[in-house]
């Protein structure tokens, strides 16, 4: 499954002629756009940083009047549920545009043992689609706000208010369309992830080390009194009596997996 057979680039093309593969097309737009057509008269139009995904045998051309430029790749057997062709956008750090540019690499180089990356980025190719095709009911400005609070709620300095009013829409609709699509408003989804953070981080074995107040640094509060009220308001208890009971107990039942033979009390 997720074999990479075929890796190819377009420099800037107006015009695909119709035709189809035999196994599944992936194509990342590296810049401009068009617009994909199908034998049954249906339309996928595109920009850069976005992939289409055809299924085999779909018989397609691909057009565009300022020009494109794109990776494809072509994949045997990637657990995809879709029966017809579908768009998704990359997310903001370009994780699947830099998988597609690494596939490349490897499918074109010459290098030993390549084949291994190339079978691994098959794989992380297919996750990342199956991924992104699962989070498709978010709208594209919840996504990025999503992805915002995701790439920086460990940071102290992160001002959520100045993000969302930062962003092309207004400030209570995004909220409020925030909640409706996650279930949670950005600053509930935000703590959430920062409570998530520090629960790893107090309960990790090689955290013991840590006072509360560098945990909280790690999880974006410069505040260590008011992320042990957020804390203790989230789990119901302080940071630090988290840490002694539940991280015991969870070091034990490590412990206890790791050396089996071991008697304990």
């Amino acid at each position: 499954m997720n074999r990479i057979l075929f890796v190819g680039e377009h420099p800037k093309t107006f015009d695909v002629r119709w035709h189809s593969h035999e196994h599944w097309e992936m194509v990342y737009c590296t810049s401009g756009k068009g617009c994909f057509r199908f034998e049954n008269g249906s339309q996928i139009s595109y920009r850069e940083g976005e992939v289409v995904v055809i299924p085999p045998h779909t018989i397609h051309s691909n057009v565009s009047d300022e020009g494109f430029t794109n990776i494809h790749i072509t994949m045997a057997d990637p657990a995809f549920r879709d029966k017809s062709a579908f768009r998704f956008f990359d997310d903001e750090e370009k994780n699947v545009g830099s998988a597609f540019a690494q596939a490349k690499y490897y499918y074109m180089g010459d290098l030993k043992h390549g084949d291994l990356v190339l079978a691994a980025l098959g794989d992380l190719i297919a996750s990342y689609i199956i991924v992104r095709r699962s989070n498709e009911g978010y709208s594209e400005p919840v996504e990025k706000l999503r992805s915002s609070i995701r790439r920086n709620y460990s940071r102290t300095d992160y001002a959520l208010d100045e993000t969302i009013r930062a962003m092309p829409f207004n400030y209570d609709y995004l909220r409020k369309l925030f909640k409706k699509e996650v279930g949670m408003s950005p600053l509930e989804y935000l703590t959430s992830l920062r409570m998530k953070s520090a629960q790893t981080l107090l309960t990790a074995m090689w955290t013991n080390e840590y006072s509360v107040a560098e945990v909280a640094q790690m999880c974006g509060y410069d505040d260590a009194l008011y992320f042990s009220r957020v804390f203790k308001k989230y789990y119901g208890c302080a940071p630090r009596d988290f840490s002694k009971n539940k991280g015991k107990n969870e070091k034990n039942d490590q412990y206890r997996r790791e050396f089996p033979e071991k008697d304990f009390e």
